[in-house]
């Protein structure tokens, strides 16, 4: 497959951006190879610069659950756009679109829109900080809640699991509030809560997608719902990734765990810019310009992300079935693909949620980072390297998750299958 322009135009970007990209991963370093430039999506296909196509399981990292220039998201930007871009004013589309996600989470009373999922997590852990009068939080290794200060840690030494700085740049002072944990291990929370009394929040994906896709066990998240009630702690789902993939109604519909503040993104925004936090309307009411929790943003709510956004929700709502009949077509194929590399001697560990899919190269089942970490990345590499030779384009990194939309068909998924065999085939005969 030809992907000459693609490299001509990534040697172009590395002069004028910082890794030729505006978002690390996109630039293959853990797959190898050249990112490929993209000119225009349709439907399950993506087409770059050099004409070809390929079947895409990426969806722009999860917000395309009805694939690429779905009309009736399209038409609803269209006609917002014709009104104006933005107005930094109150309009009727923020209220529409917030009575929709209120409808879907049983746990969200009021919520708040802004511009992107990082900055719906920063607001998120401040309201609970603010609210509780604490200063430390817990995460967990692996879990990714954007690029604020306070999150880009890791693990530190001492008494307790203080984080340390993971990037220049954060100071030790941001990050030293931050305590870590094991994902699916509630004894290294408990340590959390003994090494320090000054918790005001846990903070997890529920359905992890930032370590490839590592669902919580439901007895660890009822045991951290335990935890917080003994210690006064908020619980917070960070769901910008698996809102509306992982279930219709959130992890607190299959986990039966309710959060007190859950971070959305991604679906809530159909392909524009958006992220939300919502929560029990006495936690939210502690916002500016209600309570004294400070939070804002020029560009949140802004009323083309709400179209978009607004029109997304409105489909979803009306085919309650929709994430059933996208995970059946998501077990199809990652236990196709499961299968082709057992006939080849290659172990591969899957699993789904909802329409998000994932796979390991291990012969263990992963419930941690410290399992994916494990995996065979190499394998990978080949295999995304393979399928892109195929025309199929999966995530280009070991620790992120895949997804289906309702454009990707059941001959896509069959395609892919066959397409896996011939590379695994390839991968053991190397």
């Amino acid at each position: 497959m030809n992907r000459e322009a693609s490299q001509k135009a990534f040697e172009e970007a590395q002069e004028l951006i910082p890794g030729g990209v505006d978002s690390p991963v996109r630039a293959f370093k853990s797959v190898g190879g050249t990112p490929i430039f993209i000119t225009e999506g349709e439907g399950g296909y993506l087409k770059d610069i050099d004409g070809n196509k390929y079947v895409d399981y990426v969806q722009s990292w999860g917000p395309l659950l009805f694939g690429h220039r779905d009309e009736t998201i399209e038409a609803a930007v269209i006609d917002a756009v014709k009104h104006g871009l933005s107005f930094g004013a109150p309009t009727l589309a923020e209220s529409e679109l917030a009575k929709l996600v209120i409808d879907f989470f049983d746990s969200v009373e009021k919520v708040r829109f802004v511009s992107s999922g990082t900055e719906a997590v920063m607001s998120a852990i401040r309201l609970a900080r603010g609210f509780i009068g604490r200063d430390d939080i817990v995460k967990f290794t692996g879990c990714y809640h954007g690029h604020s200060d306070a999150l880009l840690v890791e693990a530190g030494s001492g008494a307790a699991t203080f984080g340390n700085p993971s990037s220049p740049g954060v100071p030790a002072d941001f990050t030293k509030h931050t305590l870590l944990a094991e994902y699916n291990n509630i004894e290294s929370v408990k340590k959390c809560f003994a090494d320090s009394d000054n918790i005001a929040c846990i903070i997890i994906e529920p359905i992890a997608g930032n370590m490839g896709l590592v669902p919580a066990d439901k007895e660890f998240l009822h045991e951290l719902r335990e935890l917080c009630d003994a210690n006064g702690a908020l619980l917070i789902f960070d769901e910008v990734m698996s809102g509306f993939r992982g279930s219709l109604r959130g992890a607190e519909s299959i986990t039966g765990v309710t959060p007190d503040l859950v971070t959305l993104g991604k679906v809530i925004g159909g392909g524009m810019p958006v992220g939300a936090f919502g929560g029990r309307r006495e936690i939210m009411d502690k916002l500016s310009p209600e309570g004294p929790v400070y939070q804002a943003g020029t560009l949140s709510g802004n009323p083309v992300a709400m179209a978009a956004g607004h029109a997304a929700l409105t489909k979803l709502k009306q085919n309650g079935r929709l994430i059933d009949v996208l995970n059946s077509r998501a077990v199809r194929l990652v236990e196709g693909m499961q299968d082709a590399a057992r006939e080849e001697g290659i172990a591969m560990q899957v699993d789904t949620r909802g329409s998000m899919f994932g796979f390991f190269f291990s012969d263990k089942v992963v419930k941690n980072f410290s399992d994916a970490a494990a995996s065979d990345a190499d394998i990978f590499a080949q295999f995304h390297a393979g399928m892109l030779d195929e025309g199929f384009y999966f995530a280009c990194s070991l620790y992120e998750t895949g997804f289906i939309s309702t454009a990707t068909t059941d001959m896509m998924i069959e395609d892919t299958i066959e397409a896996s065999k011939r590379v695994f085939k390839a991968i053991k005969n190397a």
